[in-house]
């Protein structure tokens, strides 16, 4: 299948598809015409692909899960490796929101200060 049947199947625009085959995630052949051409397991993987984006990793993190991309991700045990990888995802995540959470007090307190107003 091209490119655009591959997007339109997943939900994944082509772009995503092009950066997810630069970082090695996705594979393609060429077809005479040069467009990319993609097998039907492409599909479970790009699946897998969004399912571990979507639960915060990142196409760095995906890179780990190579080996198993092509399977049943949501209904297989994670392994060891990737409990491990979702945990240091999750504690970059808090660590953001506490970043975040400090910097919006702040400016609640700056702008509360400035009106005479308390704010929360």
């Amino acid at each position: 299948m091209r490119i655009g049947e591959l997007a339109r199947r997943t939900g994944v625009s082509p772009r995503a598809l092009r950066h997810y085959e630069t970082a090695g995630l996705i594979s393609s052949t060429r077809a005479a015409n040069g467009y990319r051409v993609y097998g039907e397991g492409a599909v479970v993987r790009v699946s897998n692909i969004r399912y571990l984006l979507d639960a915060g990793l990142t196409l760095d993190d995906v890179s780990a899960f190579r080996s198993c991309l092509d399977g049943d991700m949501p209904s297989t045990p994670p392994s060891a490796r990737g409990l491990e990888i979702a945990r240091e995802r999750l504690a970059v995540l808090d660590a953001r929101i506490a970043a975040q959470t400090a910097a919006r007090d702040r400016l609640a307190r700056s702008l509360a200060a400035e009106s005479g107003q308390l704010i929360s």
